[in-house]
């Protein structure tokens, strides 16, 4: 498995795993519980992982898909 995102915001991470999920690359996020241990600060950053084989393809879907940051961040 290959980290292809690492984000506090969680908006942003589901919309990565979305546009993971149209382009049929299967996804898990690892350390989405991890919040409970910081007293959900979200201190600590959730980690989008994907298949080796699928991690040069989705870093590109989501540096196209994040291009413009949000007008929140």
């Amino acid at each position: 498995m290959r980290e292809v995102l690492k984000t506090n915001n969680p908006v942003e991470l589901n919309f990565a795993e979305a546009v993971l999920s149209d382009a049929g690359i299967p996804s898990v996020v690892f350390d989405g519980h991890m919040s409970v241990m910081d007293g959900s600060m979200v201190i600590l950053p959730r980690r989008l992982m994907v298949a080796d084989a699928d991690a040069e393809e989705a870093r590109r879907l989501i540096t196209v898909a994040l291009a413009e940051p949000p007008p929140w961040s």
